[in-house]
């Protein structure tokens, strides 16, 4: 079932809640709030997610994030989830050895503000609370498991420098290895120059207060448990390529008819009308289209695609095959068994909504902590994107 936004508190697994260790005290990873910040500090966001781990940490630049260092590596920390509710230990152990390398890097530039979180396979998994006390001990590093309104919250921040000056209406899609985030957002009462600021401050919130500065009013929101990994071992066991694609995306499409924008979007106006998708699945379809054999995110990051041509690479995927799309360059080794799956999604939400074009965001909930931090730190110098 979809977690959706709801005035309070929203349907979260009770899991989320139990998973802090309690028998260890935990890692002061945040100065205390009465550390004044220094513009020069870096500060880091690591996203253990279903299918990666993946770490930046970055120093504010300007109103911008200026990138030190990085790391990304496939774990596969939710695979065999669906079938049995629990993190297989080694799934655990591969996800243990990309958090020592990202806790050297730490050490290493010695970061002191940093957020490290974990999302849709740890808020599932039965044992959750085990994994969190072995990362601990292994590593030194204490993960937070964020609620599914936290990560769409900072999904959004992290694409506020993608949006239009002409943008009333804006769907922000995060396609993750486990769930998909989806953000409708109002931006119509919003001042033209102000709409990237006033996607940033919802970093606090989808409260939808009035405040006396001009506010994004997020419409809905909707949280659905299906991303490339769960949705791929879902229909693992359906033989024909095309026919495992297609019901992938109708599947995925019945999972939306609860999100409230949905029924409304045919009466939607395409002027004035932004999705923005963000996630591995989005990077790669546009990487395709370009043709890039190597990947350039200063190429991909920003770019506009149109349905069609969005279409035209699906349809490439199809015909090339699995074998074909294993040998694809321009797909990659770790990108190639949830490329389709990623497409079955992206698919079904562009059949759905009234615009064909999608901005492409070679950032996400790494980026979203970023912001968020250097924002309440106040070290971000206030300006257009």
């Amino acid at each position: 079932m979809a977690r959706k936004r709801s005035r309070g508190a929203g349907p979260f697994p009770s899991a989320v809640a139990a998973v802090t260790p309690t028998a260890v005290p935990p890692v002061e990873q945040t100065p205390a709030p009465s550390a004044r910040p220094d513009p020069a500090d870096l500060y880091a966001a690591l996203d253990l997610g279903t299918n990666s781990c993946r770490m930046l940490i970055a120093q504010p630049k300007g109103n911008q994030l200026h990138v030190v260092d990085s790391f990304s590596k496939n774990v596969q920390l939710g695979q065999g989830l669906e079938a049995s509710g629990m993190m297989s230990r080694a799934s655990m152990a591969r996800a243990v050895g990309a958090l020592k390398i990202c806790q050297r890097k730490l050490a290493k530039h010695d970061v002191k503000r940093m957020r490290l979180v974990a999302t849709e396979a740890c808020r599932r998994a039965a044992n959750a609370g085990e994994f969190i006390n072995v990362v601990r001990r292994e590593t030194g590093l204490q993960l937070e498991i964020i609620k599914p309104e936290e990560e769409a919250q900072l999904a959004v921040v992290s694409c506020a420098p993608l949006v239009s000056a002409r943008t009333e209406q804006l769907l922000v899609v995060d396609i993750g290895g486990g769930s998909t985030e989806l953000v409708w957002i109002d931006l119509s009462r919003v001042p033209k120059l102000e709409r990237s600021r006033a996607i940033m401050r919802l970093h606090q919130g989808f409260d939808n207060q009035d405040t006396v500065f001009p506010r994004a009013k997020v419409v809905d929101w909707i949280s659905v448990p299906l991303g490339v990994a769960t949705l791929k071992d879902m229909y693992d066991d359906v033989a024909d390529d095309g026919a495992r694609f297609a019901l992938m995306s109708w599947f995925f499409e019945e999972q939306l008819a609860e999100f409230s924008p949905y029924a409304d979007a045919a009466d939607q106006v395409r002027e004035g009308f932004q999705i923005i998708g963000t996630s591995g699945t989005v990077t790669t379809v546009a990487a395709s289209h370009l043709g890039l054999r190597r990947y350039d995110r200063n190429k991909v990051d920003g770019l506009r695609m149109t349905s069609d041509q969005i279409d035209t690479v699906i349809q490439e995927y199809l015909t090339l095959g699995p074998a074909g799309r294993r040998r694809d360059p321009r797909i990659g080794r770790d990108r190639q068994t949830l490329i389709m799956s990623g497409a079955a999604i992206l698919q079904a939400l562009l059949r759905v909504w009234p615009t064909d074009r999608l901005s492409v965001a070679d950032r996400g909930l790494r980026e979203g902590l970023l912001y968020a931090q250097m924002s309440a730190d106040g070290v971000l110098e206030d300006g257009p994107f």
